[in-house]
């Protein structure tokens, strides 16, 4: 990864391609090894009450993760990074304070303390936990077990995602990006390792392991970053009590958003207790291999939020425009390509991944269904996830997303009281749809009023063509999958009908973020090509 050699994460094109593909690949394979982690749960548990009391436990760590690593810290805590480095090197602050250190010293031990507390009082009402999310679960025991082992990362996902906030903001973006990929392995390997002996538990004890080895892989890099530029002496003078760096005022409405859309998943499992037993594990494995679209679109997001923050920070508003504009048009190219691959071959990639052991077609067949309907809401979710950064970016609160957010979940929450009773699985999958979706509109239309001042129109009509490209790619797809009995080649073959349809009219209709994937696409695979052809002649 090219280091910069000033205060703040370099903003220069080639750099954030750089790092945005280094994101994307590291992301990448984390990914992969989450699929390998849900497919040993699948081979070792099936979809069962064991699975579904482990999946109770892990909402922990799910909740834990959108509030402490993916959204809350790095909504805060990226801004104050950042203003701290670009106070550092304009050399704002009294002589002998370093804001880098200043801000280390008034946020890390209370955040330190504040999370410790909170995890053990987790551990502590386990029971009560367990009752509130899923009443009536088959095995509500197990799941208290689990629940007081999953219950360490409220402490160990609060550190990785403070690593990672002041990582990225130092423009280090490969660290943060290894967290999944450890995290996953310490799953998989505690699995393998005391399946047998521990049953479900192993599972619940590699979440907690691997916690502990998303903090741990990132405090070398984060110690350099801490040192290099702190070398002068800061003996001269204490630390002024003038107030901590980041504002008081800002934190609640972060946490409300996160909070808010990460209850998504609570009020789905509550929904799917009563249920017969399987329905939370076939929601789960459907929204996984769903959300990893999503997921790879944001990578470009997570890579440019520092630039974007800067941008406002320093007034430039048409840069950070500009910015965005770019991100979401190419974020919406690649989720959509991603849905579109997921609605149209479903069956087949369930049954490529996860059919197998305890895991049996009934299930595939299940956890395909709720995964088309879950994919109907991946743009919104991108789109979220892309203008949070948006309306965050400055230090100064605004409580609009977190509203936008709280609108939606009560859309998501009638809507699965209501359709569980008709489509059972289906319902809650379809209410969870239509409510991020919802918020997805009304953040959209407020980021111009509220935050950057996005060309509205534009950014509509473009997302408007794309998901019109969208819709036709996924007949193309489908159509292969039906007609290709080897869900191996099925899918691949679904796949590669679906990027080029997509392409082809994306580009036609001039929808924005084509020009880009088919550089990228020409770059990774024409290329090489071309050069083994010439050098062969």
């Amino acid at each position: 990864m090219p280091r910069q050699a000033g205060h703040s994460a370099p903003s220069s094109g080639g750099f954030l391609a750089r790092a945005a593909f280094l994101t994307a690949l590291l992301t990448a394979v984390g990914a992969l090894l989450g699929l390998v982690r849900d497919q040993t749960i699948a081979h070792l548990y099936g979809a069962g009450p064991d699975t579904d009391a482990f999946l109770v436990a892990w909402t922990v760590p799910e909740v834990a993760a959108t509030l402490l690593i993916e959204d809350a810290m790095a909504l805060i805590l990226v801004p104050a990074f950042s203003l701290a480095l670009a106070r550092r090197a304009a050399g704002s602050a009294p002589p002998g304070q370093d804001p880098v250190r200043l801000l280390l010293r008034t946020t890390l031990p209370r955040l330190f303390l504040a999370l410790s507390a909170g995890a053990a009082l987790l551990i502590a009402a386990a029971p009560w936990v367990v009752a509130v999310l899923a009443p009536g679960l088959p095995e509500p025991g197990l799941a208290v077990d689990c629940t007081r082992l999953t219950a360490t990362c409220a402490l160990t996902f609060g550190m990785a995602g403070y690593c990672s906030a002041a990582l990225r903001a130092h423009g280090s973006f490969v660290a943060p990006a290894v967290i999944y990929v450890v995290y996953n392995a310490g799953i998989i390997a505690t699995m393998l390792a005391a399946g047998d002996r521990w049953g479900v538990r192993a599972a619940a004890a590699g979440v907690a392991l691997g916690g502990v080895l998303m903090v741990l892989v990132q405090v070398p890099s984060l110690w350099r970053k801490l040192t290099e530029r702190q070398r002068q002496s800061d003996s001269g003078a204490k630390a002024t009590r003038s107030g901590p760096p980041v504002a008081l005022a800002l934190l609640a409405p972060v946490i409300v958003f996160a909070l808010s859309r990460q209850s998504q998943v609570l009020i789905e499992r509550f929904l799917a207790a009563p249920l017969p037993a399987g329905a939370i594990s076939h929601l789960n494995y459907a929204q996984k291999v769903a959300q990893i679209p999503m997921t790879l679109s944001m990578m470009l997001c997570t890579v440019t939020f520092p630039v974007v923050a800067r941008a406002m920070a320093a007034g430039e508003t048409g840069r950070a425009r500009r910015r965005v504009e770019r991100d979401l048009a190419l974020a919406g190219t690649v989720v959509l390509i991603g849905a579109a691959t997921v609605i149209a071959c479903a069956p087949q990639l369930i049954e490529v991944l996860f059919q197998r052991g305890a895991f049996d077609p009934a299930d595939t067949a299940a956890t395909a269904s709720v995964m088309r309907v879950y994919a109907l809401g991946l743009l919104g979710h991108t789109l979220v996830g892309a203008l949070v950064r948006c309306y965050f970016s400055a230090a100064r609160p605004l409580w609009f997303p977190a509203l936008a957010m709280l609108t939606g979940l009560a859309l998501t929450t009638g809507a699965g009281a209501l359709l569980v009773r008709v489509w059972g699985v289906l319902g809650i999958a379809a209410a969870n749809a239509l409510g991020i979706t919802l918020t997805a509109a009304l953040m959209l239309h407020g980021v111009g009023r509220h935050s950057v001042p996005v060309a509205l129109r534009a950014v509509t009509g473009g997302l408007l063509k794309l998901s019109s490209a969208a819709a036709a790619a996924t007949g193309s797809g489908w159509l292969c999958a039906v007609l290709i009995p080897s869900p191996v080649l099925g899918t691949a073959a679904a796949c590669a009908a679906v990027t080029a349809v997509f392409l082809v009219i994306a580009r036609a209709l001039g929808a924005p973020g084509t020009d880009t994937v088919l550089r990228a696409l020409t770059r990774v695979l024409v290329r090489p090509l071309t050069r083994k052809l010439a050098h062969a002649r």
